[in-house]
């Protein structure tokens, strides 16, 4: 049987199309949900500090802004990497290729110099989180990177400084990638959680071998495909998913 190519449109159109695949989900884990949020290598994946003017963008609507005169928004964001006062950088951070402050590789107090701690690096063709005196002795060529800690699994285990019993429950926040390099997930947890308790979901939820703490005191999502978009005070570094704008 003959059919005629206006005909063969009219058909095609009528069919249903497949289901755009969602960035972000809500997954359980031991009695606590989370959120979280995939990218895959070759996404436009990028690091967020300031805007064209200089200035810092501080929250996930300044960056949308920024990204609307390129046509494109925000599909997901979170915060990444901890920052002083001022939201600078603690530790390592590129964007776009230039290096706006440099590694730290010495111990010290707070989460930060719980080492190891570590970098989450967007390359050419693959995610890392690499421990930082790795990333000190043989840099990867990151497009983007933060550096931030501790590390919350390392080789398939645990930080060693994480207790099961801890009572420092917070909303916390972070990244993971696959063996392979080619997914990141970016997670928040929906209840306040001790760090073994995050890295476990890391490690036994997502099964990623390397993944890397961002913050817990300042721990906001973007996410419209989950209803969120947290407010709260100004940010530093932002990761965030690009796509065109509808």
């Amino acid at each position: 049987m003959k059919i005629w190519p206006d005909v063969l449109a009219l058909l095609l159109a009528a069919l249903p199309l497949p289901a755009a695949a969602e960035s972000c989900r809500a997954m359980p884990f031991e009695g606590v949900t989370y959120s979280v949020c995939e990218a895959k290598s070759g996404d436009d994946l990028r690091l967020f500090l300031n805007g064209a003017d200089g200035r810092r963008l501080a929250g996930f609507d300044s960056v949308d802004a920024a990204l609307a005169g390129e046509g494109r928004k925000l599909a997901f964001a979170m915060n990444a990497g901890m920052y002083h006062p001022d939201r600078s950088p603690v530790g390592l951070y590129i964007e776009n290729g230039t290096v706006a402050h440099d590694i730290v590789t010495r111990d010290g107090p707070g989460n930060f110099g719980l080492l190891p701690n570590g970098v989450f690096c967007i390359e050419a063709g693959r995610f890392t989180v690499i421990e930082s005196r790795r990333y000190a002795e043989a840099p990867p060529d990151c497009r983007f990177a933060t550096q931030s800690g501790p590390m919350l699994v390392i080789d398939g285990k645990l930080h060693p400084n994480f207790l099961p019993a801890s009572d420092s429950l917070h909303y916390r926040n972070g990244v993971g990638v696959s063996a392979d390099g080619q997914t990141a997930w970016f997670v928040l947890s929906d209840a306040r959680v001790n760090f073994d308790s995050f890295a476990r979901f890391f490690r036994d939820g997502l099964k990623v071998p390397e993944a890397l703490y961002f913050d817990g005191n300042i721990s906001r999502l973007y996410a419209p495909e989950l209803g969120r978009n947290d407010f709260g005070l100004p940010m530093g570094p932002m990761v965030g998913l690009v796509v065109p704008a509808d």
